[in-house]
């Protein structure tokens, strides 16, 4: 094996303040976080208005020099020195976006929510097949090493048997005149941007419920939720509180998923109102505080051992040559491995999961009477779509 590491080349689709994060991390040093077989380079960043925008982010973020810009994503997922194209627009747009790249033959990075529909969801990993490339919705809390760590307790039942998870995102953003603090054209609450809470906060509730009581079945006995949910509506259409029961009877465990506008998981900030996701087995549970989206810490409490917390830091690696990370490395390093093996996508986040999330947050907002605009929910390909072009 070679002693240099394995380079990926990224391509990155818009610059607003999730492409901002991400290329930060991207930049930090590998060794920083104790990495040394795989490293990344960005080669190229793409909007679909102006190559001017895309030089002010690289201003931004002090990308190095020879970094190409892109005033469209078409030139952009043409450029033969991509190796795979990070897709950071607002995720009404993913479908489309996603698709764009694909289609040019492109290792995909799309984040989360992975679509605004499981059709679409279908419909872009059907085409990463077809197209034989890497593909992969960006969770990046699924690969920050205390999932993995939590993960691994749950199976090797330190609890006992898990029985029922409880996972809670939400944000008080609530007003005294009754509205919330996002004025109506914001992503959180337009219904043009597929906004709400679920898809935007909700996707790491479900995060947490998924990955603790799905994806740790066994293969074979692989079993998909029935779904029973509540959604109260802003005035926009948008979901502003969202309450879903997620139940696996042939494991004879539920997940509940909790996720609003108007009510915060913390009171301040801190933790305040405990755990925001509870981990319950027949032998004790496994607390995360949060944030969910960014935790940094989980305790162990034992029915056996009464009165006792085991308490566990994991704190996310600070390169200081840069003076950041925000832990959104993890999953980049995940797709340079992957594509560095010849993998087309990620044991910790296969395609099929993806899917069945999607299912569940699609059910849910039926469930609720969400509906979003033909444009964004269209699982039909169109190149020229103003979700590529940025023309209305």
């Amino acid at each position: 094996m070679s002693s240099s590491p394995f380079t990926l080349k990224w391509g990155i689709m818009a610059t607003g303040w999730i492409a901002e994060m991400f290329v930060q991390d991207l930049l930090t040093n590998p060794a920083a976080r104790n990495v040394n077989d795989v490293a990344h380079k960005v080669v190229a960043v793409g909007t679909s208005s102006s190559n001017d925008k895309a030089a002010k982010f690289l201003e931004k973020v002090k990308a190095p020099e020879g970094v190409k810009t892109y005033g469209s994503y078409k030139e952009l997922v043409a450029d033969p020195d991509v190796d795979i194209i990070y897709v950071a627009t607002p995720h009404s747009h993913h479908f489309q976006n996603a698709m764009l790249a694909l289609t040019a033959g492109k290792n995909v990075l799309c984040e989360k929510a992975l679509t605004v529909n499981a059709a679409q969801a279908r419909k872009l990993v059907q085409t990463a097949k077809e197209k034989n490339v890497f593909f992969m919705e960006a969770v990046w809390t699924r690969y920050f090493p205390i999932s993995s760590k939590v993960r691994e307790l749950v199976k090797s039942q330190a609890v006992g048997p898990i029985y029922r998870v409880i996972a809670d995102l939400s944000f008080n953003k609530d007003k005294p005149d009754g509205t919330v603090d996002f004025d109506d054209s914001h992503r959180m609450v337009n219904i043009n941007l597929a906004g709400g809470a679920l898809l935007d906060l909700g996707i790491y509730s479900l995060t947490w419920l998924f990955q603790t009581l799905y994806h740790c079945q066994p293969e074979e006995e692989k079993e998909a939720p029935k779904v029973v949910a509540a959604i109260n509506k802003y005035h926009t259409g948008a979901d502003e509180m969202t309450s879903m029961i997620l139940q696996f009877p042939k494991h004879k465990s539920m997940g509940v998923g909790l996720t609003a506008l108007r009510v915060g998981t913390d009171v301040d900030g801190e933790n305040s109102g405990g755990p925001a996701c509870r981990i319950q087995g027949s032998g004790g549970e496994i607390q995360v505080m949060g944030p969910l989206y960014r935790p940094l810490q989980y305790k162990v409490i034992k029915k056996d051992n009464p009165g006792k917390v085991e308490v566990y830091d994991m704190p996310i690696p600070h390169d200081d040559e840069r003076d950041w990370g925000h832990g959104m490395f993890w999953e980049a390093d995940e797709c340079a491995r992957c594509i560095r093996d010849g993998k087309k996508e990620s044991a910790t986040l296969p395609w099929s999961e993806s899917i069945v999330i999607m299912e569940v947050m699609e059910e849910v907002l039926r469930q609720g009477g969400v509906t979003y605009p033909e444009l964004i929910t269209t699982d039909v390909f169109d190149p020229e779509s103003s979700l590529n072009t940025g023309k209305r």
